[in-house]
């Protein structure tokens, strides 16, 4: 049986012996790139000397790199899916291409005993940005697979990059080792889940610009990646990557004080959270409302509420996140230093969520049971007053039988945000009182605001509800924290400034990819889009004199020009719920 630290340690020692550098790896919190949350691959933080930048180590590389993926967190608990994992990767910076790149792959694969009965590759297919890889076909092909075992895929399958917006990319290269119990099919059929991905040569023939097109790179590089618990799952005759080393001694603990056993998908959801949140929080991460921190607490709460329902009171949750700690920190060092702050941080996640969920879920049970079903309104009821997330009354609805139609859920819900909760009872159309002069201005109003509060706190701000009466104007938007009096200040000059500019007021019938392209923000897409081919988008400032300041998706009726609306005051600020916040403004 091979290791963890084993198939790391052949790795790397493979590559230097072909003159390669050792390199540490970098944070899963990228440096200086704004475009991406976390690492999500081995090149991510090598993109300036793939463009070209000299590396201190020199043109061949290879590493070790922690990376966090949310994208596939539905499919975690199947066989493969991980949120963190660790990438075995190997570089080429302008030296080296896929004759060797290839090469290789497919030495350390002999090198490490894999069976190249059970073994087939892709390659990139062609389309109107880059020809059909025939190169990397014909490597392969020269090896002795077998041409039936080599598929041919498009950009979906076998291109990768870049890690952000902007940046290298190329056709890649992917390896696949077949796991079913019987013999390999000689064909290769890439959609059969029994033939798993355990490396990608990616060849950055390419550098993708702000335009979306396409431009060769005077000197391509080679970036590869092999997935760890992948590839010791299937070296080691597992059939999950759960199965491995890295990850049953983190299982024997939750099985010591849970009835997780009995629900392998519980138990592996809970396991994979806990050990991304650890990693993320030795590297710098803290739960929060934004950006990485939301999605750390995301993944600490969904893995409390899973661990509930396996265990009841989750008193021993913390034991989990210790025992994650002990299967890393021989190769990942800085984590048995940072132990102590990390096991506090998701203890006092822990405590705080145990209470918001127990009464939720204690609260949405109960609806269940009068009314036989849960509505949108019933969400933002239990998420206004116990600060319980809409996903989780989503999952619980999902949990408790057929009876529930999503479609409806998500639209009753959305619709009930729009509209004003305090003593409405939604006799206010869109908001508003009437369509009175006073009314019309302070609504038109709220479109300055909206774009005032993005402008100054961040694009995170989405409009959560609104109520406008003829004497002042009540907006909810999202944000995590108290605004300061300067951020104050600075929303109610943003909103003046474009009051005096006296800028015309339009809107134009738009569909909803027309909205987008042009830069609309629109609350509740999934309900518009079923509105019909055409929105009402209006749009303050004129696109032809140097852009417009604000574009939203809304149903009127606005003023013609905001040097009708007078001056713009902010009476109030204040929380409304978990993440929302409340500003109250009138006109002078």
């Amino acid at each position: 049986m091979m290791t963890a630290q084993e198939l790391r340690e052949k790795f790397l020692l493979f590559f230097e012996s072909k003159g390669h550098k050792r390199i540490a790896s970098a944070s899963l919190v990228p440096e200086n790139d704004p475009t991406v949350l976390f690492t999500t691959a081995g090149m991510h933080p090598l993109v300036p000397y793939l463009l070209g930048e000299p590396h201190p180590m020199g043109r061949r590389l290879t590493d070790v790199q922690k990376c966090v993926r949310t994208g596939d967190i539905d499919e975690v608990g199947d066989d493969t899916h991980l949120t963190f994992f660790e990438m075995l990767g190997n570089w080429s910076l302008q030296d080296y291409f896929k004759e060797e790149a290839i090469d290789f792959s497919y030495r350390f694969l002999q090198t490490i005993g894999i069976d190249f009965g059970k073994f087939a590759v892709s390659v990139f297919a062609g389309d109107e940005d880059a020809p059909f890889d025939e190169e990397a076909y014909a490597i392969w092909l020269a090896k002795g697979i077998p041409e039936p075992r080599i598929a041919k895929l498009g950009k979906k399958d076998n291109w990768w990059g870049p890690a952000g917006q902007t940046g290298p990319c190329g056709p890649d290269t992917e390896m696949f080792y077949w796991t079913g119990e019987e013999l390999a099919p000689e064909t290769f059929d890439p959609k059969d889940r029994r033939w798993v991905e355990i490396w990608n040569d990616v060849f950055m023939q390419y550098n993708k610009k702000e335009d979306g097109t396409f431009e060769k790179l005077e000197k391509p590089n080679v970036d590869t990646g092999m997935g760890l618990e992948r590839t010791l799952a299937v070296l080691n005759g597992k059939k999950s990557v759960f199965e491995i080393e890295l990850f049953t001694p983190i299982f024997q603990t939750l099985h010591l004080h849970s009835g997780a056993s009995a629900t392998p998908r519980r138990g592996r959801i809970v396991v994979d959270h806990v050990r991304a949140s650890v990693m993320m929080i030795a590297d710098g991460v803290l739960p929060s409302n934004k950006d990485q921190g939301y999605i750390l607490r995301r993944l600490l709460r969904r893995a409390i509420r899973t661990y509930h329902q396996a265990a009841g009171d989750p008193p021993f949750f913390v034991a989990v996140a210790d025992s994650a700690i002990e299967t890393l920190k021989g190769f990942y060092t800085d984590l048995e230093k940072k132990r102590e702050m990390i096991l506090a941080v998701i203890e006092e996640e822990k405590n705080k969520f145990t209470k918001t969920l127990e009464k939720g879920e204690r609260e949405a049970h109960k609806l269940w049971e009068k009314q036989k079903r849960l509505t949108g309104v019933d969400a933002f009821d239990l998420y206004q007053t116990y600060g319980f997330p809409l996903e989780l009354t989503e999952e619980i609805a999902s949990e408790l039988g057929q009876q529930i139609d999503h479609e409806p859920f998500h639209q009753e819900f959305q619709k009930h945000q729009d509209l004003s909760r305090a003593g409405s009872e939604q006799k206010f159309a869109g908001g508003l009182a009437d369509h009175s002069e006073e009314v019309v201005k302070l609504h038109t109003a709220t479109h300055i605001l909206h774009q005032a509060l993005r402008t100054v706190l961040g694009n995170h701000v989405e409009q959560k509800g609104s109520n406008i009466t003829s004497e002042r104007l009540r907006f909810d938007f999202s944000h995590p924290e108290k605004m300061s009096p300067e951020q104050i200040l600075a929303v109610e000059t943003l909103v003046n400034e474009n009051i005096v500019k006296n800028l015309p007021v339009h809107y134009e019938m738009l569909t909803l990819d027309e909205a987008k392209a042009r830069g609309a923000i629109g609350l509740f897409e999934d309900k518009y889009a079923t509105l019909g081919d055409k929105l009402k988008v209006y749009f303050i400032g004129d696109e032809a004199m140097g852009g417009s300041y604000s574009k939203e998706v809304c149903g009127g009726p606005h003023a013609e020009h905001t040097g009708l609306l007078g001056r713009f005051k902010i009476t109030k600020e204040e929380a409304v719920a978990g993440g929302v916040r409340r500003i109250k403004a009138i006109l002078e």
